[in-house]
């Protein structure tokens, strides 16, 4: 089933109470941060934040670290589930409910597809990260500059007696 995705857009005009909430996720490395404006499409929630880490330990990272930084704002959940299994951690904070998912758990309930009618915003903090994981890392000073040519020695051959 295929699914049609809603306008992306990249606004400067979006909603800025979203900032923390993108922020605090992306300190952290989040992985294909989405963030869908629900609001028009139920009344649970005006906006779903989904991202992904790469092992149940960063999901958890994300997670406790997106708590952290909105508790310093004086930002508090309403609701904090999944949290020590580290597979799929729901956090509603009201107007924002984030998910937070290890990549298989978020490939399987694709929360996109089922909220394909919801426009997609992304903001330039959101841009620039992207833009960060998909530039090439940089060299240092003194750093070879044929380390990523790099080849693995051959396998030694075992020795009977040796």
């Amino acid at each position: 089933m295929t699914h049609d995705k809603a306008p992306d857009s990249t606004r400067p005009d979006a909603n800025p109470s979203l900032d923390p909430y993108i922020l605090a996720a992306l300190a952290k490395k989040a992985a294909g941060l989405v963030v869908l404006d629900v609001g028009k499409l139920t009344s649970i929630a005006d906006f779903f934040l989904i991202c992904s880490g790469r092992s149940n330990r960063q999901v958890t990272a994300i997670a406790e670290n997106i708590q952290a930084a909105l508790k310093e704002q004086g930002i508090r959940p309403l609701s904090i589930e999944g949290l020590k299994t580290g597979h799929w951690v729901l956090m509603d904070y009201g107007h924002v409910i984030i998910h937070v998912f290890y990549d298989s758990v978020r490939s399987f309930y694709d929360l996109e597809g089922l909220w394909a009618d919801a426009r997609r915003i992304r903001t330039p903090d959101m841009a620039a990260a992207e833009a960060a994981d998909a530039s090439p890392p940089e060299r240092h000073a003194g750093e070879d500059a044929d380390a990523d040519d790099y080849t693995a020695p051959e396998p030694m051959e075992v020795q009977d007696g040796i």
